[in-house]
């Protein structure tokens, strides 16, 4: 009597497919990034007050994070459905041409959105009355 044994859990095949949706979205997410890089670095030029600058920093902060979370998302795909059961399989998936493409995009957007972090300018409060 032969037994089936599925390839991979019903959870593995979601997520990928769901990685898969979040994934297709990258391109657009890049260009939001840009443009808030863009609009970040001229209200730092041009001097703006703390708050207005801050603002625009979160803003920035937020479109890191989107790229990120789908390029993430697009890595977990390109390693391919069983690398999310089998820590083999993703790292076999890692050595691949593709999968080392992307882990170096996700290296690289984590390495900016942290450098970001630090660089966030912080409202300063009132002082507060002493009695």
């Amino acid at each position: 009597m032969a037994f089936f044994r599925p390839r991979v859990s019903r959870e593995a095949e979601v997520r990928y497919h769901s990685d898969q949706e979040i994934a297709k979205g990258f391109g657009d997410k890049l260009e939001r990034l840009r443009e808030a890089e863009r609009r970040y670095r001229a209200v730092q030029a041009s001097g703006a007050p703390v708050e207005e600058l801050r603002e625009v920093a979160l803003d920035l902060d937020r479109a890191l994070t989107d790229a990120l979370r789908s390029a993430e998302a697009a890595q977990r795909a390109t390693f391919g459905v069983k690398a999310y059961d089998d820590r083999i399989a993703r790292r076999k998936g890692r050595a691949t041409p593709d999968g080392a493409l992307w882990t170096a995009e996700v290296n690289r957007l984590r390495t900016m959105r942290e450098a970001h972090r630090l660089q966030i300018p912080r409202v300063p409060r009132a002082a507060a009355v002493i009695r």
